[in-house]
């Protein structure tokens, strides 16, 4: 087998013109990329008017060098929020047993009315899934 010459890029527009594309790559490669990146076509990273900071090389360096997947030690948030919350809301309970004395009255002075007791509430558990979906339509 003898081994074939590289094949340029070339590509024909839609108006019939043959345009270089690797040619066009090299000539242009210090022009700074459109975006809010701030790199040039090499991918080198630009700092005021246009000068290299830091090159392509050391950019993809750095990014093989850090760990994939790795697992953090702690958690990256911590949900404080629930706890503090209910601390609220137990304090607030024991608040309101406090600031509510009951008088000291004798049993015997305080005549029981008939007091109508009120029917235990029905919890219904809302209906989810294809249950909702088919709500009404019988």
């Amino acid at each position: 087998m003898v081994a074939r010459a590289p094949r340029k890029r070339m590509y024909k527009t839609m108006q019939g013109r043959m345009v270089d594309i690797d040619q066009l790559r090299s000539a242009n490669e210090s022009v700074q990329a459109v975006g809010n990146m701030n790199v040039n076509a090499r991918g080198d990273v630009l700092g005021a008017n246009g000068k290299v900071v830091t090159p392509k090389a050391q950019v993809i360096k750095k990014y093989y060098e850090q760990p994939k997947g790795k697992v953090s030690e702690g958690p990256s948030i911590i949900q404080q929020a629930p706890a503090t919350q209910s601390k609220a809301v137990e304090t607030k309970a024991v608040e309101t047993k406090v600031a509510t004395p009951k008088a000291a009255t004798p049993k015997a002075a305080t005549p029981k009315a008939a007091t109508p007791k009120a029917a235990p509430k029905k919890t219904v558990a809302p209906k989810k899934g294809i249950d909702e979906a088919l709500d009404g339509l019988e």
